[in-house]
């Protein structure tokens, strides 16, 4: 069975496929800078972080992450003030956080993946992102193999039990 959320968090958009497509490590929490339009569109539940990824870029002030390729769709009642829906969003992390994935993309090819789009208890949107290594193809098959049992276990149990 899926985990719950824990009470008081609204998920706004998910990737399903991250965890088939790779071994996710280590999972950090962070802020995203959106526009106000975004957080609107984000309240009517449209989004889709299932092609995106999180790179990083050094800027003005050192290396900084964002999310690229995320589609968060125009708001329906913006203006002409609308944001554009695939923009590059700034991550906020710690400056350890920072230069832990960066170490992590750069030396031992990890690569950083979104898991979740949220909404936090006090109403603010947070983003689930991971350190992740990919998977082969026999490491795929193995894991759909193991969930395929499970399933079918599950399936027994409740018709013999």
């Amino acid at each position: 069975m899926a985990k719950k959320a824990p009470p008081g968090t609204a998920t706004v958009a998910a990737n399903r496929r991250a965890r088939y497509e790779y071994k996710v490590g280590e999972v950090i929490e962070a802020g995203l800078v959106l526009q106000g339009t975004e957080v609107k569109a984000l309240r009517e539940g449209k989004a889709n972080i299932a092609e995106s990824y999180c790179a990083p870029e050094s800027g003005p002030n050192g290396t900084e992450f964002y999310l690229v390729n995320a589609n968060i769709p125009e708001y329906t009642a913006g203006n002409r003030e609308n944001h554009q829906p695939k923009r590059s969003r700034k991550l906020l992390l710690s400056k350890r956080q920072i230069a832990s994935l960066t170490g992590a993309v750069e030396r031992k090819g990890y690569t950083v993946v979104p898991l979740r789009l949220f909404f936090n208890k006090r109403g603010l949107v947070k983003l689930d992102i991971a350190l992740a290594e990919g998977k082969k193809l026999h490491d795929k098959r193995a894991t759909e193999k193991t969930r395929d049992w499970n399933r079918q276990k599950q399936r027994l149990m409740r018709n013999l039990g």
